[in-house]
């Protein structure tokens, strides 16, 4: 919590300031995240100058109160990203050095957190990294122990039991960060069902290395590896279970990146027959015909939901559109990919110029086949065309400062324009085409339909959270945070539960329509695995919500048959 904290309190402030801005120190343990922060223009200082100038923010670690006080009276705006864990142990120490007790860190001596910690204790910190050195201290008439947040656990309890035994008077802090020891606790649960443990993050990262010493107690083969390009497959040979794990400051950008080059090379081993539908369905999801195909699907849906009859024009208007826009709304970001989903990204600049004529083919089929339905037609998909090519463009350049002004910049709107162009070509375009006009029906499956790809589309905000904010993209998991967003999503598909059996008791959908009840329910089910930490891959989230838009077509073919 107070790494993400940190990180996203840096890239805030430089998505809203022109100002200079900088860190006090790294601001984290991870060169890829410090990378980044410095392509942001976030420079680092190691020095505090007699005159500063513009923001300066606190690492997560914390800093010594006297540089604190110095960074205020050098002229800076000072921003405090000091993890909340770390400052309750700042309070601690403070509280306790002003009545007199000596202050035993139990810690690395030179890590950052600990140099900060030893500034609140003055001339009464101590740092202790091993029963010895804690032995070889002077006998305190009272003390306190504290532990640096990121600690190894097991090593805390042998100085408690250590204390206990020799100074029974000495007061005991754990201020181990209560996620640390979770995942250190995960981390011995891990090893124990696999033949092999990655450990991704910093190779100067303390809780990274910790982690690598706990799985290499449980006897385990351990790579730590910052990247995916630092993996060796030959060392994971033979390997059939294989644990990933990730230190506290590594950016989740990297760690799909690792899991999605084992599963790639994991594959090639496997069954020819698992080899080729693992290749075709990494292809169908990211090269979004998969996607096109549940548009489809979806219409068809929608057609029958409204009882009207079938006819295949709305259909392929419907596919070939959605195949178009986000195909190339996705090679506009394929900077947001090279955060959200690495693979996706790579596979967009390799197969750049046949994704192009791809866009291109499908957007002419949509719009060719709307006009051979009529102008009214072509002017509904071509206005719907032009808005979602406008949404990745900036209208107004900032004097002296970068492009901000645009559609994509407006908070929610990336969701809600998705959803409401999602349900005019999959749920009014085919009333209108066959009936003339918009019926009570139309309106209540345009709402489904749009309701249905909303939750899609959130869902997928929140699994992009961190690159948004990187980009500054006011998504809604980032305007709400994720567990409001998840609360919303969840009110949204039940609501859509609701709507049909009301719409088909007021005659508005058919009877049968309550078929439909299993989409959103499964969408529903779906939001509390993840809840529940159930584990998908970037691509089998993809074809697991696409699938339910296949499903909405597959029960209106049966609602079709048996009704």
């Amino acid at each position: 919590m107070g790494v993400r904290r940190a990180v996203e309190i840096a890239f805030d402030a430089a998505n809203v300031t022109s100002a200079p801005i900088c860190t006090y120190g790294p601001l984290i343990h991870n060169p890829q995240v410090l990378s980044l922060l410095e392509e942001k223009g976030i420079s680092v200082i190691r020095e505090i100058p007699e005159n500063g100038e513009g923001t300066v923010i606190i690492r997560a670690h914390g800093i010594p109160p006297e540089d604190r006080q110095a960074l205020i009276e050098a002229g800076f705006d000072v921003i405090d990203a000091t993890c909340p864990r770390v400052i309750r142990v700042q309070s601690i120490i403070s509280r306790h050095a002003r009545q007199g007790y000596a202050c035993i860190i139990v810690g690395d001596r030179e890590h950052p957190e600990v140099s900060g910690l030893l500034g609140y204790a003055g001339e009464k910190g101590y740092v202790i990294d091993s029963l010895e050195s804690l032995s070889q201290l002077p006998d305190f008439e009272k003390a306190i122990i504290v532990a640096q947040t990121t600690q190894n656990s097991a090593f805390f309890e042998k100085v408690r039991n250590w204390t206990r035994q020799h100074h029974p008077d000495y007061k005991i802090f754990n201020t181990i960060c209560d996620s640390t020891e979770k995942r250190q606790g995960e981390i011995k649960a891990l090893a124990a069902g696999v033949d092999a443990v990655l450990v991704v993050g910093g190779y100067n990262s303390g809780n990274t290395r910790r982690l690598a010493e706990i799985a290499s107690e449980a006897g385990k083969k351990v790579l730590h590896v910052e990247t995916a390009g630092d993996i060796d497959i030959r060392d994971l040979a033979g390997m059939r279970h294989i644990g990933i794990t990730a230190g506290a400051s590594t950016p989740n950008w990297i760690i799909k990146q690792v899991y999605q080059d084992i599963e790639a090379r994991m594959a090639e081993n496997k069954h020819p027959l698992y080899r080729s539908a693992f290749t075709l369905m990494r292809f169908l999801v990211n090269s979004n015909i998969y996607l096109a195909f549940g548009a489809g699907s979806l219409t068809f849906a929608c057609t029958w939901l409204q009882g009207l009859p079938l006819h295949g024009a709305p259909i392929l208007v419907a596919a070939f559109y959605i195949l178009a826009m986000h195909t190339v709304n996705q090679m506009l970001e394929r900077q947001s990919d090279r955060y959200n989903d690495p693979y996706r990204a790579d596979f967009y600049q390799k197969n750049r110029h046949a994704l192009s004529m791809l866009a291109v083919l499908a957007g002419a089929g949509a719009m060719g086949i709307s006009l051979w339905m009529g102008p009214l037609f072509f002017l509904m998909v071509a206005s719907m065309s032009l808005l979602g090519l406008l949404y990745n463009m900036d209208y107004v350049t900032k004097k002296g400062g970068s492009a901000r002004s645009g559609l994509k910049n407006i908070p929610g709107s990336k969701t809600v324009l998705t959803a409401l162009g999602w349900g005019l070509a999959t749920a009014l375009l085919p009333v209108l085409y066959i009936e003339g006009h918009i019926t009570p029906a139309g309106v209540l499956v345009f709402a489904w339909a749009s309701a249905m790809v909303l939750v899609r589309t959130a869902y997928f905000d929140i699994m992009d959270m961190q690159g948004s904010r990187i980009l500054g993209r006011g998504t809604i998991p980032i305007l709400l945070g994720e567990k409001r967003t998840l609360r919303f999503l969840k009110g949204f598909l039940a609501a859509m539960i609701l709507a049909l059996p009301l719409g088909a008791a007021a005659g508005a959908v058919p009877p049968a329509g309550m078929l439909m009840i299993l989409c959103p329910a499964l969408m529903y089910r779906f939001l509390q695995g993840y809840e529940q930490k159930m584990i998908f891959s970037t691509m089998q989230r993809g074809f697991v919500m696409e699938t339910f838009f296949i499903l909405a077509g597959v029960v209106a073919g049966l609602g079709k048959l048996l009704f």
